[in-house]
C-alpha cells in the first residue's frame, strides 16, 4: 500500500473538478478588471451592471459545466455512490473518464467563455444599449480570458488526475490492466505549441490593448484640458495613474500566464522526475516497489514501456536469483554426484575390465563347445543312417521270417496229407495181406486139389503152387511196405512235430523280429530327434559363439568409453567446480536487486 491515503471514494470528482470554478473566477475576475479599465468611459457608468451580468451569466456558465462534466464521468460517479461493482473493467472505464477528463475540461471552460462573453456582449448592446463596439470588444473578451483561463484549468486537473488514477487503481488494478486503460496519443508537440502561443501572446495582447486603451484615456483627458500647464501637470497624474493601474494588471496575467507555465512544466517535468528518481532505484538495484507514474501524450507512452520493462526486469531478475539459488544448489548436489560417480566409473571400469577377460575367455569356450558341437552333430548324423538302415534290415528280417513261416505252413499241410495218404495206402496194404493170405490159403487148397488129382491136377497143383509162392512174396512185399510206411509214418509224425517246432519258433521270432523293428523305429524316430536337437544346438552354438564374440567386441568397446567417460567425469567434476564458482558469483550479484511485490505506488512531488 502506498504511505499516503487517498480520499474518499465520495470525493473523486470533487478533488478532480475543484480548479474548474477558482480557475475561472480567477479569470472572470482579471476580465472584470480589464473592462475597467480598458472600457470604464465609454459605460458611461453602467461598469457595476457588466459585473453583475458578467457574475450571473459566469456563475450559470459553471453550473452548467459542471453538470456537463459530471455527467461525462458516469462510472466515476457511479463507483462514488456504490452503484457499480468495483471491477478491474469499470475501474478502467473510470480511468478513461479521468484521462479524458482535463481535455474535456479545457474545451468546456474555453467554450463557456466565448459563449458567455459573447451572450454578455450581447446583454450590454440589445438590452443596456451600449454602442456595438463596445458590445464587440466585452465579447472579445472571451477571446483574450478564455485560452489562458482554460490552459490554467487543463494543467491544474492533469495533475489531479493523475492522482485520482492512483486512487482508482489502488482499488483493485494491476500494473498492466492500468497501462492498458490509459489512452495513447502523440499529441505533445502540438499541445506544447498550443501552450506557448496562449502563454505567450494572451500576455502580450493584453498588455498592447491595456496600453491602448490607457493612452487613449490619457490622450482623451488632456485634449479635454485646454490649460498648457494644467496638461503638463494632468499628464504626470495621468501617467502615474494609468502605470499603477496598468501595471497591477499586467503584474496579474503575466503572474497568471506565469502560473499556467509553471504548472505546465510541472505537468511535464514531475513524471520525467519521477522516471528519474525509478531510473536510480533500478540502478541501485531496487526493484521491491514498482510504480506507475501517470502522464499523457509521449511522457505516458514512455512512463509505461518503463513500468512494463521493470516488471519484466523484475521478474527476470526474481527468475535469476532463483535460478541462481537453485543453479547453486543444483551445482553441489551435481559435484557430489560426479565425485560418486567418478568413483563409481573407475570402480566399473575395473570390473569391466575383469569381464571383458571372463568375455574371452566365455568366446573361446563357446568356440570349442561350437567344435564339439559339430562333432555331435555329425555323429548323430550317422547313428540315424545306421538305425535306419538297422530298421530296413529288421523289416527284411521280418519279412523272411513271415515267408518261412508262410512255407512251414505249407509244409505241415503237405505233411498232414502225405500221413493221410499213408494211412490209406497202409489200408490197402491190409487189405492186400487180406487177399494174399485168402490167395494164399486158396492156393495151398488147390495144390492140395491137384495132388489129390495126381496126373490130372498136377498141372492145376503148379499153378497153385504159383500163385501160393506169388501170395507168399506178396506178404513179404507187403510187410516190406508196412515196414516201410511205419517208417514213414514215424518220419511224417516226426516232421509234423518238427514243423510244428518251426511254426512256433518262426511265431517267436516274428514277434521279436517285430519287437525289434518297433524297437529300431523308436530308435530312428529318437536317432532324428537328436540329430534335429543337435543340429539345433550346434546352430544355436555357433550363434552363441557369434553372439560371444560380439559380445567380446562390445564389452571392448564398453570398456573404451568406460574409460572415455570416466576421463569426461573427471573433466565434469572440474567444470562442475568452476560451474559452482560461478553460480556462487551470480547468486551474489543478482542478490543486489531487493524484488517484492507491491501495490501500485503513488505520484511522488
Amino acid at each position: 500500500m502506498s504511505a499516503r491515503k487517498g480520499p474518499r471514494r465520495a470525493s473523486f470528482s470533487r478533488h478532480l473538478m475543484a480548479p474548474v470554478p477558482l480557475a475561472n473566477l480567477v479569470g472572470a475576475a482579471l476580465s472584470l478588471r480589464f473592462a475597467s479599465l480598458t472600457l470604464a468611459e465609454r459605460l458611461e457608468g453602467r461598469l457595476g451592471l457588466l459585473g453583475v451580468l458578467g457574475g450571473v451569466l459566469c456563475v450559470t456558465a459553471l453550473v452548467s459545466g459542471a453538470a456537463v462534466s459530471l455527467g461525462r464521468q458516469r462510472t466515476l460517479r457511479g463507483l462514488e455512490r456504490g452503484d457499480v461493482p468495483t471491477t478491474p473493467r469499470t475501474l478502467a472505464s473510470a480511468v478513461a473518464e479521468v484521462t479524458r477528463a482535463p481535455d474535456e475540461a479545457f474545451l468546456g471552460s474555453l467554450g463557456l467563455w466565448l459563449v458567455t462573453t459573447l451572450a454578455l456582449g450581447l446583454c450590454m448592446w440589445l438590452g443596456v444599449g451600449v454602442e456595438l463596439a463596445v458590445a464587440a470588444r466585452i465579447a472579445s473578451l472571451g477571446l483574450l480570458f478564455g485560452p489562458l483561463t482554460a490552459l490554467l484549468v487543463h494543467c491544474l486537473i492533469v495533475l489531479r488526475s493523475r492522482r485520482v488514477v492512483l486512487w482508482l487503481a489502488e482499488l483493485g488494478m494491476t500494473h498492466a490492466q492500468l497501462i492498458d486503460a490509459m489512452p495513447r496519443r502523440a499529441e505533445l508537440r502540438a499541445r506544447l505549441a498550443a501552450f506557448a502561443f496562449v502563454a505567450v501572446m494572451t500576455p502580450a495582447v493584453l498588455s498592447a490593448q491595456l496600453s491602448y486603451a490607457l493612452s487613449q484615456r490619457i490622450f482623451n483627458r488632456l485634449m479635454a484640458e485646454r490649460d498648457v500647464s494644467r496638461q503638463l501637470m494632468l499628464a504626470q497624474e495621468l501617467r502615474m495613474e494609468a502605470l499603477t493601474e496598468g501595471a497591477g494588471l499586467v503584474l496579474l496575467v503575466f503572474a497568471l500566464a506565469l502560473t499556467a507555465a509553471y504548472l505546465g512544466g510541472t505537468m511535464l517535468g514531475r513524471p520525467l522526475r519521477e522516471l528519474s528518481r525509478e531510473a536510480r532505484r533500478i540502478a541501485e538495484g531496487d526493484l521491491a516497489s514498482p510504480r506507475v507514474v501517470p502522464a499523457e501524450d509521449e511522457v505516458w507512452d514512455v512512463s509505461a514501456a518503463f513500468t512494463t520493462m521493470r516488471a519484466h526486469l523484475a521478474d527476470v531478475m526474481s527468475q535469476l536469483q532463483r535460478a541462481g539459488a537453485q543453479i547453486s544448489a543444483t551445482t553441489e548436489e551435481i559435484l557430489t554426484t560426479s565425485g560418486r560417480y567418478e568413483a563409481g566409473a573407475t570402480e566399473q571400469a575395473s570390473s569391466l575390465d575383469e569381464t571383458s577377460a571372463t568375455t574371452e575367455e566365455l568366446a573361446r569356450s563357446a568356440r570349442q563347445i561350437a567344435e564339439n558341437a559339430g562333432s555331435v552333430a555329425e555323429i548323430a548324423q550317422r547313428t540315424l543312417g545306421a538305425a535306419q538302415q538297422g530298421q530296413g534290415s529288421a523289416e527284411d528280417f521280418l519279412g523272411s521270417m513271415a515267408r518261412m513261416r508262410q512255407d512251414n505252413g505249407a509244409i505241415s499241410s503237405a505233411v498232414v496229407r502225405l500221413n493221410k495218404r499213408v494211412q490209406q495206402i497202409g489200408k490197402i496194404v491190409e487189405f492186400i495181406n487180406g487177399v494174399a493170405d485168402k490167395s494164399e490159403l486158396l492156393a495151398l487148397n488147390a495144390e492140395l486139389e491137384g495132388t489129390k488129382a495126381s496126373e490130372v491136377g498136377r498141372g492145376f497143383s503148379l499153378v497153385a503152387a504159383e500163385m501160393r509162392r506169388l501170395a507168399e512174396n506178396v506178404l513179404e512185399s507187403t510187410k516190406e511196405i508196412e515196414g516201410l510206411i511205419e517208417e514213414v509214418r514215424e518220419a511224417s509224425a516226426a516232421a509234423v512235430s518238427a514243423t510244428e517246432g518251426g511254426v512256433r519258433a518262426v511265431e517267436t521270432g516274428t514277434t521279436l523280429a517285430q519287437q525289434v523293428s518297433e524297437s529300431l523305429r523308436q530308435i530312428v524316430d529318437l536317432a532324428g530327434q537328436t540329430s534335429y536337437a543337435v543340429r539345433s544346438i550346434s546352430l544355436a552354438t555357433q550363434q552363441q559363439q557369434q553372439g560371444t564374440d560380439q559380445l567380446a567386441d562390445a564389452m571392448a568397446d564398453i570398456l573404451r568409453i568406460t574409460q572415455q567417460s570416466l576421463n569426461a567425469t573427471k573433466q565434469v567434476s572440474t567444470a562442475n567446480t568452476d560451474l559452482l564458482v560461478l553460480a556462487r558469483d551470480l547468486q551474489g550479484v543478482v542478490e543486489r536487486f531487493q524484488i517484492g511485490q507491491e501495490p501500485l505506488g503513488e505520484e511522488g512531488g
